[in-house]
């Protein structure tokens, strides 16, 4: 598979999960179910959450989790931390690949990692990984 569209499908997993989700069937005695005509901004958080969790996603880690988030990547690729935001959400969309068994996963991580003027190898992406499965982040 060509690099670039390695790239996309790694990319647009998330946004795939949230669209076959949002296409599911609706309900109308529940409230918990997406509508399908509905976009992400009108989804309750609950159903955002849902969307990530059956995507491979953790919640997004607040406080004490979200400092011990930041210091496993800091041991292991001390640059990835510089943008706290983007390495939080780098490291959620990386379970993604990680509890998916996805394939090139330590390239994926050195791709999502790579932010602004932080440059991340495959090497170091694979050291994230170790890092985000050691911590139990990826556990759902």
């Amino acid at each position: 598979m060509p690099r670039h569209t390695a790239t996309a499908a790694v990319l647009a997993a998330p946004l795939l999960a949230l669209a076959l989700t949002a296409c599911g069937s609706s309900d109308d005695k529940t409230d918990d179910k997406p509508n399908p005509s509905a976009t992400a901004s009108e989804l309750t958080q609950k159903q955002k959450d849902e969307i990530s969790k059956a995507a491979g996603m953790p919640p997004r880690p607040t406080g004490a989790e979200r400092q011990r988030l930041l210091d496993a990547l800091a041991a292991v690729a001390p640059d990835v931390v510089r943008y706290e935001d983007k390495a939080v959400d780098a490291a959620r969309n990386q379970c993604s690949s990680i509890n998916g068994n996805g394939n090139k996963v330590d390239w994926a991580a050195s791709m999502r990692f790579t932010y602004k003027d932080v440059k991340t190898t495959e090497e170091q992406g694979a050291k994230i990984n170790d890092a985000l499965k050691k911590s139990g982040f990826c556990d759902l």
